[in-house]
């Protein structure tokens, strides 16, 4: 059944990725872990400007895309995550990778359903030792 979930994460991390290669990996792993299929990608391009430094990475899957930004010229860095699939979209499991990969400090995020509109199913908000 066609679906349209679109998860959207801000976060402040402790463990950013900095290397075009890691974040190569960490994009075809998490693909595999959630059960989709990559179409294309990942592709990965770290930007060494001074008050823009960070990476981006996009990987293209069968029922859309995954997408993340990292700017790490701060302590804790931040990461800006784009999940937006067609097909089944474990929340829960896909938080848990990015806390897993990423030391997360704080985190809001947004999951949404875009069949008509933009619906929005579920928000919430976490600090690194409880949830708010």
């Amino acid at each position: 059944m066609l679906q349209h979930k679109h998860l959207l994460i801000n976060a402040k991390v402790q463990d950013p990725i900095k290397s075009e290669e890691d974040a190569i990996k960490f994009l075809i792993h998490l693909v595999h872990q959630i059960k989709m299929k990559i179409v294309r990608g990942p592709f990965a391009s770290y930007v060494d400007v001074p008050g823009n430094r960070g990476l981006t990475a996009i990987v293209m899957i069968e029922t859309s895309h995954i997408a993340f930004h990292i700017w790490d010229e701060q302590d804790p860095s931040t990461l800006q995550f784009d999940l937006y699939t067609c097909g089944d979209l474990d929340k829960d499991f896909v938080l848990d990778c990015l806390r897993e990969r990423f030391d997360i400090v704080s985190m809001d995020y947004a999951l949404y359903d875009r069949e008509v509109g933009f619906k929005i199913i579920e928000t919430g908000s976490e600090v690194k030792g409880g949830t708010n």
